[in-house]
């Protein structure tokens, strides 16, 4: 008889929407939380994979009965003796059962070949020969097991191998029933306790079997386990007791089985209590899904907080960086040293000066002597003091930023892989040393082509030839740095002087408002091509960045999901 069809197909939805999110949630950094939110995702997805969702699906199939327990409990000769075959491997070498075996009636293998549980799983022969046991299922049919109900051998649940233990666990949770067996020489072990808390926490279908009990012991043995299983909410779980006889086929007496065997046959053919037993199962594994979230959505909130730090620090370096670069074009530092005697040595302040203030007309004069004397005036000198000031100031403000991008990515923690690789990628000393001189070139060579396109009209252009486009250029140049905030001492004063001297001498070629719209758009160029420079280092963080592997859309759908679960579960509840 099948279990009566079950209302929960408001549950089953935001399920498999869970599913599908947590499929696609990734944690590619490995931050503080990391190691837990993995896990933990690891194990929903097991459990939905492994258990949940297909029992859901598949309401009317037989219940499964995991027969788990401590190292020598007698697991496989219990499971033996049930279906009274020698198929479950028996031996005192430990650990010995390690590929997991499936007992069903042979009316149900439609429900277990394919791998509608444990899809991890491949199906295998349970005479198969040696494989790799940890990911194989041996089925067997037998029936010595009434339809309805299946009966799997696990692994050890303590066994010194680490895989077995994994795997113990994943069938443990694959369960509708936990068959839980211990002896009298290991019911008192921490391991089988731990996981029977679990069970309690889970409020999965239990009964423990007290095995391989000596004779005369029970009266001593028994009420003790029993004391322990009320002490931790276990009180009302069947308790079966089984002594350490064995009859001459090596199996256990059937009189003494007959206990456990009347149970579980009791559960298979009694469709209402299957049907409690996959209720209440289902609601305990969906609430120990749902108390799992927690480590789920911290640790990919971590995972998103760390990347926007990531992010935060290159963006803070690089504005810092840019608003040094502003700083140092505007507080007169750019004027002092090699430039400003580069630019004396051309026209010198005092002179140029008094010309200037005498008038436009004056200042012509001084060009057409300089022309018809043994000297022209050329910017060129300046032009390359002020091309290894740029210079400094670009390389130098670099390789500023990426040390404190390096300081502040070291001290964020799952950053040090993404650091590495940034690394790698940056370009070298000599590399960024080159390409500053491209740029502030570049640069230059755009403020001599504004010159040369403002003196298009035939008296600007005379008065340009008159005293040099080069000149000019520079003169433009000095006057975008134009500032004394930065300088100290004599340096105010000679600074500002000449300063004012490269603006009047514009001034008297091209006029006020020109000059203005000239340095304006000069200084916006050069702050350009700066910021430029500057990404172009920045560029292998912003590479690292971006490609984190991370969704926001669907760390939106996993949250939902689980909301979504936990709202389908309270409804189910009542």
């Amino acid at each position: 008889m099948s279990i009566p069809t079950l209302s929960y197909s408001d549950i089953l939805e935001p399920l498999e929407e869970l599913r599908g999110s947590l499929d696609r949630a990734t944690y590619p950094l490995e931050t503080p939380a990391v190691a837990e939110a993995r896990e933990q995702r690891g194990d929903i997805v097991s459990q939905l994979d492994d258990y949940i969702l297909p029992r859901y699906k598949s309401l009317d199939a037989p219940l499964l009965a995991v027969v788990g327990g401590s190292t020598g409990s007698g697991k496989s000769t219990l499971v033996n003796s049930l279906v009274r075959e020698c198929v479950a491997a028996v031996s005192a070498i430990r650990p010995t059962t390690r590929r997991p075996l499936l007992f069903h009636n042979t009316q149900d293998a439609q429900w277990f070949e394919p791998t509608r549980i444990l899809p991890g799983l491949e199906r295998v022969a349970a005479d198969r020969g040696a494989g790799d046991a940890h990911s194989e299922l041996a089925l067997a049919a037998s029936d010595h097991l009434p339809s309805g109900l299946a009966l799997l051998d696990s692994p050890d649940i303590d066994s010194v191998v680490e895989e077995n233990r994994r795997l113990a666990g994943q069938l443990l949770n694959a369960a509708d029933l936990w068959v839980f067996v211990t002896s009298a020489a290991r019911y008192a072990d921490a391991i089988p306790w731990a996981l029977l808390d679990e069970a309690a926490a889970r409020n999965v279908v239990v009964a423990v079997v007290l095995n391989r009990l000596p004779m005369g012991a029970g009266a001593e043995v028994r009420p003790d386990l029993a004391r322990r299983l009320e002490e931790r909410g276990l009180g009302a779980v069947p308790l079966f007791s089984i002594t350490e006889r064995l009859d001459e086929e090596g199996f256990i007496p059937r009189e003494d089985i007959a206990p456990v065997r009347g149970w579980l046959q009791g559960l298979a053919r009694d469709a209402g209590a299957r049907s409690s037993v996959a209720r209440q199962t289902l609601g305990g594994a969906v609430d120990g899904l749902l108390a799992q979230r927690r480590a789920v959505l911290e640790g990919l909130t971590e995972q998103f907080g760390t990347r926007d730090r990531l992010a935060a620090a290159v963006e803070d370096a690089s504005a810092a960086t840019e608003q040094s670069i502003v700083s140092a074009l505007g507080d007169g530092s750019m004027l002092r040293g090699e430039v400003l005697e580069r630019w004396q040595e051309i026209i010198g302040t005092g002179a140029w000066m008094k010309r200037l203030e005498g008038g436009v007309s004056s200042l012509r004069d001084r060009m057409g002597s300089w022309i018809r004397g043994k000297r022209k005036p050329d910017g060129a000198a300046t032009e390359d003091a002020i091309e290894d000031s740029l210079h400094s100031l670009f390389v130098a403000q670099c390789e500023d930023t990426l040390a404190a991008i390096s300081t502040a990515w070291t001290n964020i923690p799952g950053a040090q892989p993404l650091l590495d690789a940034a690394r790698r990628n940056v370009r070298s000393h000599v590399e960024r040393s080159e390409a500053a001189t491209e740029s502030i070139r570049a640069w230059q060579r755009d403020v001599i082509d504004m010159i040369r396109e403002e003196g298009h009209g035939r008296m600007a252009t005379a008065r340009a030839l008159s005293v040099g486009v080069n000149l000019l250029g520079a003169a433009l140049m000095i006057t975008i740095f134009a500032s004394t905030a930065g300088l100290t001492g004599g340096e105010v004063a000679v600074a500002g002087g000449t300063a004012v001297l490269a603006q009047r001498l514009l001034e008297a070629v091209f006029g006020d408002d020109a000059v203005r719209r000239m340095a304006r758009q000069a200084r916006e160029s050069l702050l350009i091509r700066a910021s430029a420079f500057l990404a172009a280092d920045t560029a292998p963080f912003d590479d690292a960045v971006a490609g984190i592997d991370l969704d926001s859309d669907n760390y939106d759908a996993v949250v939902a999901a689980f909301a979504a679960v936990a709202a389908a579960r309270g409804k189910e509840s009542r």
